[in-house]
């Protein structure tokens, strides 16, 4: 999830080599709300994997080609939701309001998303209200990052940019620090670093990372306000730029990833072990290997148009609406699978499905059905609810 770009509607650019028309501003949003749309769209079939799948949550079996793509492909979408909520709280600024404006924002929004991961988004993935484990996941580390780039953008916008990358960067000379070795100190940094099960709440994704990525994206966020045609190359070519890294650098096996890449019998394992990252918590080769291709994208989509194009944006437009409402869709639709195929769906009621009764599963044809229907049923009010912003003026409406 990332911060509303209806606030960037409308959205004048300066002078110079910044964008002088409504038109291109308007051209300029599609795009990132396109590459947010497609983003969401991929993230359903995740879900629907893990409600529907026989296997478990991190799927990294290189001997499966198809289900360990299914859940590769899924790994664009945590990065890319950061990255543009960094970009956007630039042009939030950009549009006149004051830093002391834009750190409010992003101080209250972030609060506000880290209340709802602990409640709305808690009971989606549990269908229950057992309070003894709470998981922090995506919502989450969308904003606690808010909340400390909430006292980033006082700095200049280089200092933020050398903040993001050296944390990015710098990310896996950490992996050495163990929570256990810290004493009280280690509840934080399991917070901050270190998958761990805490007596308070299970943790599953990681701030440091994403405070690096979105600091990032808010440094980006200039290049979003050039004319179309350089605001392509210089996407375009960071993007590759990135790819090229990462090829040479996970080719090396010096740093990047805690686990080195191995060759298999076959050509395509050996691809996939290559591709294989870690992603909790995301290594410096995994972010590398997401946002470069994300950056790219992002160029590539600029004046897309045609049907398929405007419904994804359309939700795009609407990324918190369709995260809360896929959840609550997938989760009910695995209880109804479930009560008919194997006679019980208590389990679904006992929190994420991690662990599923013998005889339970689609194979993978199945989820990409799963998938495809789940998409195609909220798409209706996702679209509703785009206009219904569109209309609405009140200020509370940046926060949905």
């Amino acid at each position: 999830m990332s911060l509303a770009h209806s606030l960037d509607n409308g959205f004048s650019a300066r002078s110079g080599a910044l964008i002088q028309d409504q038109a291109a501003a308007r051209s300029r949003i599609n795009s990132i709300d396109l590459l947010r749309g497609l983003i969401m769209v991929v993230m359903a079939l995740d879900h629907v994997r893990d409600f529907f799948g026989v296997s478990g949550g991190n799927v990294r079996d290189v001997g499966d080609a198809g289900l360990f793509l299914t859940r590769w492909v899924t790994h664009f979408c945590a990065p890319t939701f950061i990255l543009l909520a960094g970009v956007s709280a630039y042009l939030y600024g950009a549009r006149g309001h004051s830093t002391r404006d834009t750190s409010r924002f992003l101080l209250t929004r972030g609060l506000f998303l880290i209340v709802l991961e602990l409640t709305l988004i808690r009971v989606a993935w549990r269908f229950n209200y057992d309070l003894s484990i709470f998981v922090f996941q995506v919502i989450w580390v969308l904003g606690a990052a808010m909340v400390v780039l909430a006292l980033l953008v006082h700095l200049p916008r280089w200092a933020i940019a050398a903040i993001g990358l050296a944390i990015v960067a710098g990310h896996n000379l950490l992996d050495g620090v163990r929570a256990e070795d810290l004493g009280p100190a280690g509840f934080v940094w399991a917070f901050l670093h270190q998958p761990a099960l805490l007596r308070a709440g299970g943790v599953g994704v990681y701030p440091l990372y994403s405070l690096g990525v979105m600091a990032l994206g808010y440094a980006l966020g200039p290049i979003m306000q050039l004319e179309p045609s350089p605001r392509r190359r210089w996407l375009f070519g960071l993007g590759a730029g990135i790819c090229v890294g990462f090829v040479l650098l996970r080719a090396t096996n010096l740093y990047g990833d805690p686990a080195a890449w191995t060759s298999h019998e076959s050509v395509l394992s050996t691809m996939l072990s290559f591709i294989d990252c870690e992603k909790y918590p995301p290594s410096l080769l995994y972010l590398m290997m997401t946002l470069g291709p994300i950056l790219m994208l992002l160029a590539l989509f600029e004046g897309a148009r045609g049907r398929v194009a405007g419904s994804i944006i359309t939700i795009g437009r609407v990324p918190l609406l369709y995260y809360v409402a896929h959840l609550y869709l997938i989760h009910a639709l695995a209880v109804l699978y479930a009560t008919v195929t194997v006679g019980d769906s208590t389990w679904l009621f006992a929190g994420a499905p991690l662990r599923k009764p013998a005889g339970y599963g689609l194979p993978l044809g199945g989820l990409y059905i799963v998938w495809l229907l789940v998409v195609v049923s909220l798409y209706p009010v996702c679209r509703w609810f785009a206009d219904l912003k569109q209309r609405r003026r009140e200020w509370w409406w940046s926060y949905l």
